[in-house]
């Protein structure tokens, strides 16, 4: 997460673990419903902007049935209502998890945290509802994402993101990997929840008032390699992944980052995950 550092779940919780911890494409789905289970350990900002990290594990439960539904943590749940000529459309459902004072860190904190958001209180976790569109290019190596949603909840903005990535392999199957862009844009209902500074926690922080305006939130680069474990990936994959993201100008100028976070944020992790057919 990381996926600005540690995704919902990544996705964001922690970012970074949109970057597929499970089996690879490359593993023959041969069944109309594929579940996938795994685990990650991340080692990312234990909160957006923050100078702090720590160690997060994230389980990782993906079910699909065919190339139609999806569900998991970091994907969240959706429809390919539209699946042809290399586009997807369809509605989608995420989580957000929320943001501890205690800590700065996810439920998924192992070890590590931050006393820097101590007097700014929690922030609940968050459904966002709204859809995607994705079209694949080049025998589907090249992707362009975006996806536009309302939360509700921890908070009541509007986020945008925006990738593009690039996936490739060996001859053999015997190694993939892959790397991307991506961009987070949000209004100010969203930033000032998670970068803004009231006037009651500037007096329980010290921290200036700040409020946060909409824009860009942060931008960044993905990578991950992923090598399958045993022929088709029949006995699962271990990735490697890592992503490396900068707050945009909008959270950057919160007192809350200028004096207690930073505008680089980088995180890295191993994932491990089986799937099988029903």
């Amino acid at each position: 997460m990381i996926r600005h550092a540690a995704v919902l779940l990544l996705a964001i919780a922690s970012p970074a673990l949109a970057q597929q911890a499970g089996p690879p494409a490359a593993m023959p789905a041969q069944k109309a419903w594929t579940i996938t289970l795994g685990v990650a350990p991340v080692v990312a900002p234990v909160w957006q902007g923050s100078r702090d990290h720590g160690l997060s594990i994230f389980p990782d439960l993906r079910v699909n049935y065919k190339d139609s539904l999806f569900l998991s943590v970091p994907d969240g749940l959706g429809w390919n209502a539209v699946n042809q000529d290399g586009w997807k459309i369809g509605p989608l459902a995420k989580l957000r998890f929320g943001r501890q004072e205690s800590t700065g860190g996810s439920p998924f904190l192992i070890t590590g945290g931050s006393t820097a958001l101590l007097g700014m209180g929690d922030v609940d976790l968050a459904g966002e509802f709204g859809g995607f569109a994705q079209k694949s290019l080049m025998k589907g190596k090249l992707r362009l994402r975006a996806e536009v949603r309302q939360g509700t909840g921890g908070h009541d903005g509007v986020v945008a993101d925006t990738s593009i990535g690039w996936n490739d392999r060996k001859r053999d199957g015997s190694l993939l990997w892959g790397f991307g862009l991506r961009a987070t844009w949000a209004d100010s209902d969203y930033s000032n929840v998670y970068f803004g500074v009231t006037r009651a926690q500037s007096l329980a922080t010290g921290l200036a008032p700040s409020r946060t305006g909409s824009g860009l939130m942060s931008a960044g680069i993905t990578g991950n390699v992923i090598k399958p474990l045993g022929k088709f990936g029949k006995n699962g994959a271990i990735t490697l992944f890592t992503s490396y993201d900068r707050l945009g100008d909008a959270p950057a100028n919160s007192s809350l980052i200028r004096q207690r976070g930073q505008r680089g944020q980088f995180a890295v992790g191993l994932g491990y995950g089986v799937r099988f057919g029903l």
